[in-house]
């Protein structure tokens, strides 16, 4: 299987430390069998390049609002941007294939609003989601729901 390609973005870090044990968990599977899929992981920042994306991807993306409650007022996306409009660039909408967010469940309702979003923007599926930086039982969840989802899509070509 074609490596698991991801693109996110890691404001404080925590999404991109997931992103780094999700890698490193997806290596030791891959060394166990050869079958399962590694990680090829980009993160976008304001310094990217924007790019014609071409295979399919995920995207990672942690949720960071205004304020408010995250349903009738404090739900301006605020330092996530950037990927967005990477997305939204060319035809690169039309290639990602699953949206993962992360965040505090501590914000109730705002937890992984900004993933919610991206997917119904869009129009890819909320997968996965996690708190914070995650946790080991989070990359298991997480990597298994990639796999399932990029076998979907390429069993649907």
């Amino acid at each position: 299987m074609q490596p698991l390609r991801i693109l996110f973005i890691s404001i404080e870090g925590n999404t991109r430390n997931f992103v780094e044990h999700l890698t490193a968990y997806a290596a030791k599977r891959h060394a166990e069998n050869a079958a399962a899929p590694e990680i090829a992981a980009t993160e976008i920042s304001e310094a990217s390049d924007f790019t014609a994306e071409t295979t399919p991807y995920f995207c990672f993306v942690p949720t960071y609002l205004d304020g408010g409650n995250g349903i009738d007022n404090g739900v301006k996306e605020l330092m996530t941007n950037v990927l967005g409009e990477y997305i939204d660039y060319g035809d690169n909408a039309q290639h990602l294939i699953g949206v993962v967010g992360s965040g505090n469940r501590n914000f109730n309702e705002q937890y992984c609003l900004t993933a919610k979003r991206y997917a119904e923007k869009f129009n890819a599926p909320f997968i996965a989601n996690y708190e914070l930086r995650g946790v080991p039982r989070d990359e298991q969840r997480v990597y298994d729901a990639l796999v399932t989802r990029q076998k979907e899509v390429i069993s649907h070509d």
